[in-house]
């Protein structure tokens, strides 16, 4: 399957909250962070606003090592949802909402207080 791009860059700001993930998590893989983070974006409602977003990190790995064994599922999951926010599964469209989510991801676990250990992650997905 085609990904959106080739290669994940993050923002400045998002790279310093994976590396506050990474302290309290111990999770050391920035990817691995990543597929949470856009687990959870997908996971609202409603679609992530349209902000910009300045890729200005020197944090960035192929699509490939964003999304490992389940890059595949993760694009599936993304034009799903690109699709049933009435956005188009274009190439543009996903790149755009896949850094949207992404970010918006990163953000909502950084700022999760509840999250102090790997477990806890975990619990975001078992709780109902």
């Amino acid at each position: 399957m085609e990904a959106p791009i080739e290669r994940v860059k993050l923002s400045q700001t998002a790279k310093e909250q994976l590396i506050k993930l990474k302290r309290i998590t111990k999770i050391e893989q920035w990817n691995i962070l990543c597929r949470w983070a856009l687990c959870r974006s997908l996971s609202e409602k409603t679609p992530p606003s349209p902000t910009p977003i300045r890729l200005d990190s020197n944090v960035e790995m192929t699509w490939r090592v964003f999304g490992g064994e389940i890059s595949d599922m993760l694009l599936i999951v993304l034009k799903q949802r690109c699709y049933n926010d009435g956005l188009g599964t274009e190439k543009e469209t996903l790149a755009e909402q896949l850094h949207l989510h992404l970010h918006r991801g990163i953000g909502y676990l950084a700022g999760d207080s509840n999250i102090k250990k790997v477990e806890d992650l975990i619990e975001l997905v078992t709780k109902s």
